[in-house]
């Protein structure tokens, strides 16, 4: 329970079904803040004062976890080491696989429960997962990457329901989150600050802008502030010859570089991703993908390779970062996942 309306609700869904239900929320920070900045971040003092609320109403027991220590390993370090590296992770997508699903799961079921249920926007129907009724929420995504083992100890109770479904029925239960905002971005990162975050601890180290033609524009002060497709904040000295923004092309942490161009140098229709994780029915026929939280979904094929796995789009997608998930769908259900590691 991270002290937000759709866990409160999944609590109350569930409990009213029969099922014994506890409520755990998990404390990520060894120094959480007592407030939240507006929607931003989670998991501070205040959040864990709300999920022991809303289990106080929905008359289940109420425990805290200490999972900082894990989180801290196994998603922040991640999160660092990945852009120290030039690819761009997402925090998400860990949290679920290395701590919902892995830390919590297996402390859930060395204590006896069966499942662990969460708030999530998707349908887990026999084991397979596919995507929320509410499109716009929809969290399928960042779930592709748990195996069919953790989807069998999981419920997500709020699959069939919208967001504004979920509001309404936290206020007719009487759950004071009903109106409470979403948290957005990064969750330990409370002020929005990505780029300062990351400078904080891999420090600032000048090195070049360059364009397509290895000509120096701009300068920076560390590659691991830039992402694929990024358009502000590029401190670009000398514009483009034909006045047209300029994207982040590539980013090469070994020489420091950051290479900029046109939007249209972005396109890719070939991805090359490591070893696939199948965690739904077995067909490889009529598959889309889905390359980012949110982002577009394309039509492809897929040819497996040694030890990974080759994605072919149907149409050029823009902004691919390596690092990033590509979650393959036949239809709403997830059939599967894989890490990108080049484009083409």
């Amino acid at each position: 329970m991270s002290g937000g309306v759709d866990s409160a609700v999944a609590a109350a869904r569930i409990a009213e079904a029969g099922h014994d239900v506890t409520g755990v929320h998990l404390a990520l920070s060894a120094n959480p803040q007592s407030h939240r900045t507006g929607a931003r971040g989670c998991c501070t003092i205040e959040d864990s004062r709300d999920a022991r609320r809303a289990a106080d109403v929905i008359g289940i027991p109420f425990y805290i976890w200490d999972m900082a220590e894990r989180f801290q390993r196994d998603v922040i370090e991640d999160f660092v080491a990945e852009y120290a590296a030039g690819r761009t992770p997402n925090p998400c997508l860990r949290c679920n696989e290395k701590i919902k699903f892995a830390a919590v799961l297996d402390r859930a079921l060395a204590l006896g429960f069966d499942a662990v249920a969460t708030g999530h926007h998707a349908k887990l129907v026999d084991g397979v997962l596919s995507r929320s009724v509410d499109e716009g929420k929809d969290q399928s995504y960042v779930l592709g990457v748990l195996t069919r083992d953790q989807l069998s100890h999981a419920i997500f109770p709020l699959g069939d329901s919208t967001k504004a479904e979920v509001r309404a029925e936290a206020a007719r239960r009487g759950l004071t989150v009903a109106d409470k905002p979403d948290s957005h971005d990064i969750c330990f990162i409370a002020d929005g600050d990505t780029r300062g975050f990351l400078t904080k601890r891999l420090g600032a180290a000048e090195g070049p802008i360059v364009d397509e033609a290895g000509d120096v524009v701009g300068s920076h002060q560390g590659a691991h502030g830039f992402t694929i497709g990024q358009r502000k904040g590029l401190h670009i000295d000398r514009p483009a010859p034909d006045g047209r923004p300029r994207y982040v092309l590539s980013i090469e942490p070994v020489s420091n570089t950051v290479t900029v161009g046109p939007r249209s140098a972005l396109e890719v229709t070939e991805i090359t991703c490591g070893a696939p994780l199948w965690n739904g029915p077995d067909t490889r026929d009529d598959l889309t993908v889905q390359l980012r939280a949110h982002g577009e979904v394309y039509g492809c094929r897929v040819e497996e390779t040694l030890g990974g796995l080759r994605i072919h789009l149907d149409r050029p997608a823009t902004g691919v970062a390596a690092g990033q998930a590509a979650v393959l769908y036949s239809g709403e259900t997830v059939i599967g996942s894989a890490t990108m590691v080049t484009t083409a």
